[in-house]
């Protein structure tokens, strides 16, 4: 008996936002116990796969990175009844090897935010989940297969560095992070990836490389301008990516992502105050019945 399909969340980043093959159904909005999301959810139907879309800036570009709820856009995804996260959010490249417009495919982060919460945990109930495998295999193998497929230039595995910002880096620490031997660098994707294994959903993020950082000599620093301009020229490149890899998704996947939480919470639920049963009860909903 084959499991049913559940929804799998897509979230979009800068010049990211039109799917091919992406029917909506209007738009969800919702009141969460972590605040406002960044914007509506739009579930749907994608190529004949239920899915719901978010803006992870809001519509217009309106949210800085270290301003994104990313503990309600991730509660809501769950809420809506998704067990698998795809993102999509441009990098910059720390290799010569990986040019603007390719397509890297993290399985690794390294977090150097230091302004933001990533967990739903605490306030009187402790977890600890395991995070040493942050990406989920299969979905990695999804959006692989559907880069190749498409014609993309795709570099699968490799360590994604998560930045503060949203000034972009100095060359000092531009070279301090090639020194450490990462990929690519961003402002978003580390948080999702955290509270995605603590909400028990599969992740994976497609980032598309727009620019060098500030490390290569003979390319010019990093700009607004120029990723805007390295977004349009791929956008149809990365959505057709993004399209197919969803419907690669096996529902019936066996991962160790769906069950995250089950050894992970060290606190009896007897010694969870209310308030903080309240708040968890969507996520602990099949541990606390």
């Amino acid at each position: 008996m084959t499991e049913a399909r559940r929804r799998v969340g897509l979230i979009g980043g800068s010049g990211l936002y039109d799917l091919p093959g992406l029917s909506t159904t209007g738009e969800v909005r919702l009141e969460t116990p972590f605040g406002d999301p960044s914007d509506a959810f739009f579930p749907g139907e994608l190529d004949g796969v239920p899915v719901v879309f978010l803006a992870r800036h809001g519509r217009g570009h309106r949210l800085l990175p270290s301003e994104i709820n990313f503990r309600a856009n991730v509660w809501g995804f769950r809420k809506l009844g998704c067990d698998a996260l795809i993102s999509a959010s441009a990098c910059g490249s720390m290799k010569e090897s990986y040019r603007p417009t390719d397509i890297v495919l993290p399985d690794q982060f390294i977090d150097r935010t230091h302004r933001r919460v990533a967990t739903f945990f605490g306030d009187g109930c402790v977890a600890h989940v395991s995070l040493a495998h942050p990406v989920c295999p299969h979905l990695l193998e999804a959006l692989d297969l559907a880069g190749r497929e498409k014609g993309a230039r795709v570099h699968t595995g490799g360590t994604y560095l998560g930045m503060e910002g949203p000034q972009f880096s100095t060359k000092a620490e531009s070279w301090l992070y090639r020194s450490w031997g990462v990929d690519v660098i961003g402002m978003t994707n580390v948080q999702e990836a955290k509270l995605c294994r603590e909400a028990e959903i599969c992740y994976a993020t497609m980032a598309l490389v727009t620019d060098y950082d500030c490390w290569h000599e003979d390319e010019q620093a990093v700009t607004v301008e120029t990723i805007l301009d390295v977004l349009r020229a791929n956008a149809a490149t990365a959505n057709a990516v993004l399209a197919a890899a969803v419907s690669r998704i096996d529902a019936a996947r066996g991962c160790a992502c769906r069950a995250a939480l089950r050894d992970a919470v060290l606190t009896r639920r007897e010694d969870v105050p209310e308030e903080a049963q309240a708040r968890l009860s969507l996520l602990m909903e099949r541990y606390w019945r």
